[in-house]
């Protein structure tokens, strides 16, 4: 807690929060700096945004919670009022001279303008939701997005915090009512969703409301974690009594309006097409799209072509492999789809096997972060637990997943394993997962990034999927140049495949949206390189179609990392020090790649002179 009210300043955080954005000039009649206007630019977006302003972890449950009971709005309102709040934004940063800011405030002059250029980049395209692309979505959207907030990031620890979880649970009724109402203001422009992503978000709904009010996750759940509070019992029976309540008349019959506007539609549905190039201005939507993904300039063009150079080089480094373990028989996907089968690789799919799978997570997070001090100057603080996705966002939510850890120390870092059905994940794959999520991917970025010292808040989140994603499967690679699949050439064979994977992204998405694949062929593709079951494919492939560009971001994150790495590597001979490497690349915080790309050179430069 100590942490977000040095960065943010108690003075400034009160006013913002009771009184709202003030202008340009707050408090005592002192200027900002670059600094102080990212920090106050960050609180009137999060304020505006209640569910992220919880997920940063700061001000719930004290004296300056003024959000954490609240749901953010949804509509072209709201939208509309976003981008003008960005256009504003963009004209307070522009009034800095950035040719007179230090190094670290050029950074962040730098990643503001690029912040909120980026959102206006969108403002052409009228027929967008302000939830995105489709509001209504499997994985993405706003109906599956919530209920997984509510479940595992509204922190429940004391009285406050127990019935603001009520009071949002009350409001998602009137929120879901929006998100159809979007979805039935697009369909008049023009866009509707593919039916599959449409059959699999009435699945999805259907599973939701399928237990008893009482009985919903949403209900259980709750009950559960004020039992681990000091809220007084006849309290906690009162607030489980009205948030099965809220769930019965509210949440159930707002997703029955949902499900009767989507079978409404469904008959348009049924005549789309895969890709956004079917969607007004279509094309240009899906290259905006790619640019936010991968903070690069690249065209689909030269991002599908990319991956089949990928594709065809990490095919052969397993082939080599497989051959070596006397696997010659077969395609490469054929050989990887029977180690996927052989049950030497699997944990039962029993409760004690679950367990079993949860304690072997942690065993590989324990052996791998022992090493870190060899590779890194900077250890995150932050500490990392293993659980289990919750039950009622298993079926569509990924194999696994990272929760970061609040800013205010109330929730840890949480490496999530989705334990549905352990046949879906073969040992051989695990390391690859707990490397990427936990350390040193994920976990290890944005808990560094949460701790660096003098910078504004939006220099410690999560920004750029390019940045964050492309250091996970950085730390993939990692892991094995330091030995940690030495002696398992299965593991690596895990590894090789998960990056395969990454690697095949790049021509599903571009065929997907740039070249007119169907959602079978994209499919079909993804099966015959990487071995991979048909129905994990087919849930990636229909993620893919529903938050287009996103899945290019790893493999154009890893490669620009590579890049860095070696070519520091030959500018700096035996100069060259991985540990300052990681530094310049982590400590720094989420930046676009081009910026990164200025960053190494910078460093090279120093370390020469």
């Amino acid at each position: 807690m100590a942490k977000a009210w040095k960065t943010l300043g108690w003075v400034a955080l009160a006013l913002l929060v009771v009184g709202g954005y003030a202008g340009y000039r707050i408090g005592f009649g002192t200027p900002f700096t670059i600094n102080e206007l990212a920090n106050r630019q960050m609180i009137v977006f999060l304020v505006r945004n209640p569910e992220l302003f919880t997920q940063v972890g700061i001000a719930d449950g004290t004296i300056l919670d003024r959000h954490s009971g609240k749901l953010s709005a949804v509509g072209v309102e709201k939208r509309d009022e976003d981008y003008a709040l960005a256009e504003r934004f963009a004209g307070e940063v522009h009034r800095f001279d950035r040719s007179t800011l230090d190094r670290q405030e050029q950074i962040t002059y730098d990643i503001l303008l690029d912040q909120w250029d980026t959102q206006l980049a969108f403002r052409r395209f009228d027929w967008l939701s302000s939830e995105g692309l489709y509001p209504i979505a499997p994985m993405w959207g706003t109906q599956v997005q919530e209920v997984s907030f509510l479940l595992s990031q509204h922190v429940v620890k004391n009285d406050k915090t127990a019935r603001n979880y009520v009071l949002r649970l009350e409001a998602l009724g009137g929120k879901l009512d929006a998100v159809t109402a979007e979805m039935q203001r697009q369909e008049k422009l023009g866009v509707v969703l593919p039916v599959a992503l449409l059959d699999k978000a009435e699945a999805g709904i259907k599973d939701t409301v399928s237990p008893a009010p009482a009985d919903n996750p949403l209900v259980t759940t709750f009950v559960e974690r004020m039992k681990k509070t000091s809220i007084d019992a006849t309290l906690q029976d009162e607030l489980a009594k009205s948030a099965a309540d809220a769930v019965k008349t509210r949440v159930y019959p707002a997703y029955a309006r949902m499900t009767a506007a989507l079978e409404a539609v469904r008959p348009e549905a049924e005549k789309q097409t895969a890709g956004v190039g079917r969607l007004p201005d279509g094309a240009a939507y899906y290259a905006a799209m790619l640019k936010q993904m991968t903070t690069t300039d690249y065209t689909p063009d030269q991002v599908h072509e990319l991956g089949l150079r990928e594709v065809e080089r990490i095919t052969a480094e397993m082939d080599a492999l497989l051959n070596a373990q006397g696997l010659t028989s077969g395609t490469v996907a054929e050989r990887m789809q029977a180690l996927g089968k052989d049950p030497r690789f699997h944990y039962p799919n029993t409760d004690e096997g679950r367990k079993q799978v949860l304690a072997r997570y942690q065993q590989i997070l324990d052996e791998v972060n022992a090493r870190m001090p060899e590779y890194f100057r900077t250890l995150p603080a932050q500490k990392i637990k293993v659980e289990r996705v919750p039950l009622a966002a298993e079926k569509g939510s990924a194999g696994a997943y990272y929760q970061p850890a609040a800013m205010d120390g109330s929730r840890p870092g949480t490496f999530f394993a989705n334990l549905r059905d352990t046949s879906e994940e073969p040992t051989w794959a695990m390391k690859t997962l707990a490397y990427h999520e936990g350390i040193p991917g994920h976990h290890f970025q944005i808990s560094i990034a949460q701790n660096i010292k003098d910078v504004p808040m939006i220099r410690q989140q999560t920004l750029y999927s390019a940045y964050a994603e492309g250091w996970a499967l950085y730390a993939e690679r990692l892991a094995a140049e330091i030995g940690m699949y030495k002696d398992d050439p299965f593991g690596d064979l895990g590894r090789l495949q998960a990056e395969l994977f990454r690697a095949v992204r790049l021509v599903d998405d571009t065929g997907l949206h740039a070249k007119g694949w169907s959602r079978e062929q994209a499919i079909d593709y993804m099966v015959k390189t990487t071995g991979m079951n048909e129905a994990e494919v087919t849930s990636e492939v229909e993620r893919y179609m529903g938050l287009p560009g996103q899945a290019c971001a790893y493999k154009v994150g890893q490669l620009k990392i590579l890049e860095l790495r070696e070519r520091a590597r030959a500018a700096l001979g035996p100069k060259f020090d991985l540990k300052e490497f990681h530094a310049v690349v982590l400590e720094n915080g989420g930046v676009p790649l081009t910026l990164l790309d200025k960053l190494v050179d910078e460093w090279i430069a120093r370390q020469k002179g």
